[in-house]
């Protein structure tokens, strides 16, 4: 560190300037024993310093320099498990111990960090996770005890089991800070997980005991909905003095400066928003990459195909590719609510103890933070991986508590990012997977909705609103994302809703009938693209075969709409004048099509329906001109006599979202992301392979969508015969 203070007498010392002694000691070239009472006087010592950026930098590349052969890492660890093991066996925990597992955990957070983000080796030897042999050590410590097992299991049990309490707090938040930290080993690898990659800490957490798994998982979910905040009369540890006077180290905040996850640092850099809490979010964070974290075990080379087309190989190689169960996956999936009765407690069915959650407080929460990205993945985590929790939404009868967050958010799209678009979306397409969900969205009426500024939305459905948004989105992504996917996801949704739809406002019936008449002029476009290129000799045919492409997906995306026209028409149409009435308004849109041999049978149908209200319009004798009511009007009494006399039944369509085979591909790189931009921690980007970092700005669009495109999921149609209704 440059000119180390010379070393003081204890007893004389300023704190400050012993603290310098101490911790340049620690980084130093001397090794002390894990016995030796150096430790104590480091771990006790209030930590005041207030150093550079620059000298925090110097102090890490001495310690890596030098940890080789003091091995300090792993003892500081040791005394940290040490300490933790004091606050959880002992009533109240003690405030020394608190003290010292604070100072432990909070400079091993610092070091390790750059140790991980500066490793050169694969398999992380430069942490130096083991004891020399002639190390002298305490009777009840065994020399050959796996490190990374000890620290992560006291640390994971600290969490899970200990109370968080005005005295506490502070200890919870660095260890979750300290386990985002150890667990960044994965920003090291390849977004495709291996069965060579070692990542030590967080595959010592997939080893730990169901009992424990199943307590920190609800621990962790307990800590985001109670949302415990900072006590404001506690600060007792100078290390977390108050902002106007930084302790050790926590005024640094560059990329070198590896001060992570600091509290204050964090409420400094925070949006402001009233449901942000710093234990929370880090909890959530811990709980996510825990849950989407896959461990390779196994990938049979022998049979991959190594010939030059490398996409064949990979895809070769995924096929063969095994996983190990993650236990906080299958915690989460098992999550039942702790309001439901007894009779499963013992887990017999779900292979292990049940995690019990106040499922109410839960989706409130949820309902109140789904602005963040990372409410929105644990939502999405719940809904598509926890059948229990699934079906208490499901029957909430105040739905407008998730979805009007998920509809605001998707309504401002263009600020958001495209992964949080689709999450929403497949949670919409999962919800309207439920026939029960479909109808009850439309009769909750809301009296107003205030951030849609297109047009003045009165007593409009939650339903009318949703099929707003849809296609609001279709449109945003028409012109923006062009993501297929996309696409699909909300035509797929609209059509699982279509049967159910009632009394559709009239806002939301134009704008349906619009959705057709846009996709069309898609339409048209591409197709008089494709003629001009046929004719066109010097064209390469690779992009006519592209454009013929495009007009195949939009050809499904016409017909989809028109289904979703007719499934309203044959299943709901006498609930729906408004519908009837934006057919008959837009009737043209329709004839350019009414020829096309995949439109041509739907397409029947919708004329039945437009034949049936224009003669009788023809045949009423008019005083003056038709108004928009007095049309509305004939309709709705027309309706009454409707009997779908001609129609021509087709099998229902129905959507549903299945995870793709490969989803750590999308979710392991996605999260990381959440982490490092929420946080406060910064990474060195050059070590980062998990995810493209610093690209320029159209490359790192062109990602995205294919992150998008291929990664997130896959939409499955389904056919289900359906019996006519009048």
């Amino acid at each position: 560190m440059g000119a180390v203070p010379s070393t003081p007498r204890f007893g004389e010392a300023r704190p400050q300037d012993t603290a310098e002694y101490l911790i340049a000691t620690f980084v130093g070239e001397k090794s002390f024993p894990l016995t030796s009472d150096f430790w104590q006087k480091l771990l006790e010592l209030p930590l005041s310093l207030r150093w550079p950026s620059h000298r925090v930098h110097q102090a890490c590349q001495h310690f890596a320099q030098n940890n080789c052969y003091t091995k300090h890492l792993v003892k500081i660890l040791i005394h940290l498990t040490w300490c933790l093991q004091e606050c959880i066996s002992s009533s109240g925990t003690p405030e020394t111990a608190c003290m010292k597992a604070i100072n432990a955990v909070y400079l091993s957070s610092v070091f390790l960090k750059y140790l991980i983000e500066n490793a050169q080796s694969d398999n992380f030897d430069e942490l130096h996770l083991s004891l020399d042999g002639s190390e002298p050590i305490p009777k009840e410590f065994m020399l050959d005890q796996n490190i990374e097992n000890l620290v992560t299991h006291n640390v994971l049990s600290f969490i899970a089991l200990v109370d968080v309490s005005p005295h506490t707090y502070r200890l919870h938040q660095e260890l979750l800070n300290f386990m985002l930290v150890a667990m960044s080993t994965q920003l090291l690898s390849g977004p495709s997980p291996g069965p060579k990659d070692v990542h030590p800490f967080i595959d010592a957490a997939m080893a730990e005991e169901n009992s424990l798994v199943s307590s920190l998982v609800r621990k962790l979910l307990l800590n985001y909905i109670t949302r415990p905040r900072i006590p404001l009369n506690n600060a007792s540890y100078s290390i977390f003095s108050e902002v106007n006077q930084p302790g050790v180290l926590q005024r640094v905040g560059s990329v070198a400066a590896t001060f992570v996850l600091l509290p204050f640092n964090y409420l400094v850099s925070s949006s402001g928003e009233g449901s942000r809490n710093q234990l929370a979010d880090c909890s959530l964070l811990v709980l996510l990459v825990l849950i989407h974290y896959r461990k390779c075990v196994e990938n049979d080379e022998s049979i991959t195909d190594r010939s030059d087309d490398s996409a064949t190989s990979d895809s070769l190689s995924k096929q063969n590719m095994l996983f190990s169960d993650n236990p906080y996956c299958k915690a989460l999936e098992n999550a039942r609510d702790i309001e439901f009765g007894h009779m499963d407690i013992e887990g017999n069915a779900h292979n292990g103890p049940v995690v019990r959650l106040p499922f109410a407080s839960l989706f409130d929460t949820l309902g109140m933070c789904l602005a963040d990205e990372t409410a929105v993945l644990l939502l999405y985590s719940l809904v598509q991986g926890n059948s229990d929790f699934l079906e208490y939404v499901l029957v909430r009868t105040d739905l407008d508590t998730l979805l009007m967050p998920i509809l605001e958010t998707l309504y401002n799209a263009s600020k958001r990012t495209p992964n949080q678009i689709y999450m929403l979306l497949i949670i919409l397409l999962i919800l309207s997977q439920d026939s029960s969900f479909n109808a009850s969205i439309h009769k909750m009426i809301l009296p107003s909705v205030p951030w849609y500024k297109e047009h003045l939305l009165h007593q409009t459905s939650l339903g009318s609103l949703m099929v707003i948004i849809l296609i609001r989105t279709v449109k945003y992504n028409l012109s923006k994302l062009r993501d297929v996917y996309l696409h699909t996801t909300c035509l797929a949704t609209l059509a699982n809703m279509a049967p159910h739809v009632h009394r559709l406002s009239a806002y939301a019936s134009q704008r349906l009938v619009s959705l057709f008449y846009m996709l069309s002029r898609k339409y048209n476009k591409l197709a008089d693209l494709r003629d001009d290129k046929k004719g066109n000799l010097i064209e390469q045919d690779g992009f006519a075969e592209d454009t013929s492409a495009e007009l195949h997906i939009y050809t499904d995306f016409l017909r989809i709409v028109l289904e979703i026209l007719n499934a309203i028409l044959t299943y709901a149409l006498p609930r729906n004048p408004e519908v009837v009435y934006a057919i008959l308004h837009r009737q043209e849109v329709f004839q350019p099509f009414k020829s096309h041999p995949r439109f041509n049978e739907l397409l029947e149908n919708i004329y039945t329906v437009l034949d049936f209200f224009n003669s009788r319009l023809d045949a009423q004798r008019m005083d003056g001109e038709w108004s928009v009511e007095k049309v509305l009007h004939f309709i709705i009494i027309n309706c009454r006599s409707w009997r779908g006399d001609g129609l021509k039944m087709f099998t229902q369509l129905h959507f549903s979202y299945e995870q793709e085979s490969h989803p750590e591909e999308f979710f392991i790189p996605y999260v990381w992301q959440l982490v490092l931009s929420r946080c406060g921690f910064s990474f060195n980007p050059n070590a980062i392979n998990l995810f493209p970092v610093d690209l320029p700005v159209k490359q790192q669009n062109n990602d995205d969508e294919e992150l998008n495109k291929h990664q997130n999921g896959e939409l499955n149609e389904h056919r289900v015969q359906e019996e006519s209704v009048a």
